[in-house]
């Protein structure tokens, strides 16, 4: 009798335990994993550098965890899986559904071909805790506002499923004469500079699960205010093991309710949890209105006059506008492929209202630079900064810069690490060097425009410019 074999097609699931696509593949019988580095379909939005050196890593770890019977491949799936298929003879395919625009019409466009040469495909939603399309208001259409969206649409929802445990018994089978192997992907950097990475990050499921329970352990009691907080570790830092799914939102979910018990958690807990629907949202977002990506949510932003590119973006990338909170963030992205939450909302008022600067690029920036650059976070979190998104700030909303780095690294722990040329200025002056006297400069060993950069704008200046700018928004019909 012809044994039962199913095509797990890993995406951005790179984990064992709660993948309900290789669930029921294990249990239906052996199981041919592979993954498809897709770069003919990809065109929209390709893979940035910081990612390509975490995917190199989750996918060695999730190899490991198949006891290296991973099939890998790049190129067009279209082509890829019938060569697949009729090698291996396999019945089903199964795979965990994306959510970004491109990889929905590629998907949609591989199912209903596949399935005519009478190959079973199964999908499952191993990704989120609720599926953008079960989540409407009373009107049967998409929310645009978070709150709603949150309390009324996805807690009144059924709850999260429960995480699938580990398959009891899994059956790979391998087509080596195919495999590429994992190394033939290229993406790791030729130049050596994410090597502080590896000092900071550890990719695969192993990784996230150690970041999450120690988040559970030490940080989440504290989280409501200790996330705020540059210089101390008050999050989880889970968001790059989520992208690649390394551990699924139900796992985080229901590991954080286990939590619930533990006094004086519940505000602390209720917030975490309340981020993860922002995840959520932001998916919901791209699936709804996949022209985020790219365009304003809020049309009338179309008449603001951003520039784009030009010296003082490259001072901004660089972590060289003399103004230290942001050149502290831009250092910790490029150092470690992160960047603080807080701070990414300080940096990112500072490009599009102090500089003028369109979001896009910025979200530009970020998605080469972030280990988790997410399509939907990205988009979603850089519109909510420039006042053009759903449920957006509002423009006039501006970051101080120098009153977030005293309110939420009063110490300066952020701003020393990350910009060592001002870490013996007094606390006074380390937020804005700029006011320090000539004499505490010297005694610090800081010269202004030699060591570290005078502010490349003015922070009151900018604020009004942006401000009569604006102007241009509100009168937009």
């Amino acid at each position: 009798m012809r044994k039962y074999k199913t095509i797990m097609w890993f995406r951005q699931d790179l984990r064992i335990t709660d993948n309900p696509a290789l669930n029921d593949a294990c249990n239906k019988g052996e199981v041919l994993p592979i993954y498809i580095h897709d770069n003919h379909n990809d065109k929209e939005k390709k893979i940035g550098s910081a990612s390509k050196w975490w995917l190199h890593h989750s996918l060695n770890s999730l190899n490991k965890s198949l006891d290296g019977k991973l099939l890998t491949l790049a190129g067009d799936p279209s082509e890829i899986l019938p060569q697949i298929i009729s090698k291996s003879g396999a019945q089903q395919i199964n795979w965990n559904r994306n959510y970004e625009p491109w990889q929905i019409n590629r998907d949609k466009t591989l199912k209903s071909n596949i399935e005519k040469s009478g190959i079973n495909i199964l999908t499952f939603n191993g990704s989120l805790l609720w599926e953008p399309w079960t989540i409407l208001n009373q009107s049967g259409l998409p929310y645009k506002v978070f709150t709603p969206f949150y309390r009324k649409g996805c807690l009144n929802a059924d709850s999260p499923r429960k995480p699938i445990p580990k398959p009891h018994e899994m059956i790979f089978t391998n087509l080596k004469d195919l495999n590429q192997g994992i190394g033939s992907l290229k993406l790791m950097p030729k130049i050596n500079w994410h090597s502080s990475m590896k000092k900071v990050w550890k990719p695969g499921e192993d990784g996230a699960s150690k970041n999450l329970n120690d988040f559970l352990s030490d940080h989440v009691q504290n989280y409501k205010v200790g996330r705020d907080f540059p210089g101390v570790k008050g999050t989880s830092r889970l968001s790059p093991h989520l992208h690649f799914g390394e551990i699924s939102p139900n796992q985080v979910w229901h590991a954080a309710l286990s939590n619930q018990n533990i006094e004086n958690v519940g505000r602390d807990l209720y917030h975490y949890l309340s981020e993860l629907g922002w995840r959520e949202f932001s998916y919901y977002l791209l699936y709804h209105f996949p022209h985020i990506t790219d365009k304003n949510f809020n049309e009338k932003f179309d008449k603001y006059p951003w520039s784009s590119g030009g010296s003082k973006f490259k001072a901004w990338k660089k972590g060289l506008t003399g103004v230290p909170i942001v050149d502290a963030g831009m250092r910790e992205l490029w150092q470690t492929g992160y960047i603080h939450n807080r701070v990414r909302m300080i940096v990112g008022s500072y490009l599009v209202k102090n500089l003028n600067i369109d979001w896009r690029d910025g979200e530009s920036w970020f998605w080469d630079c972030l280990v988790d650059a997410d399509l939907a976070a990205n988009c979603a979190s850089w519109q909510w900064v420039a006042g053009s998104g759903a449920d957006a700030a509002p423009f006039f909303r501006i970051f101080n810069p120098v009153l977030q780095g005293e309110k939420f690294d009063g110490n300066g722990d952020y701003v020393k690490k990350y910009c060592p040329e001002l870490s013996k200025l007094p606390k006074e002056y380390l937020h804005k060097p700029w006011e320090a006297p000539l004499e505490t400069l010297l005694e610090s060993g800081v010269e202004l425009g030699k060591n570290y950069p005078n502010p490349i704008v003015d922070l009151r200046k900018s604020r009004t410019d942006a401000l009569e700018l604006y102007k241009h928004v509100k009168g937009a019909p």
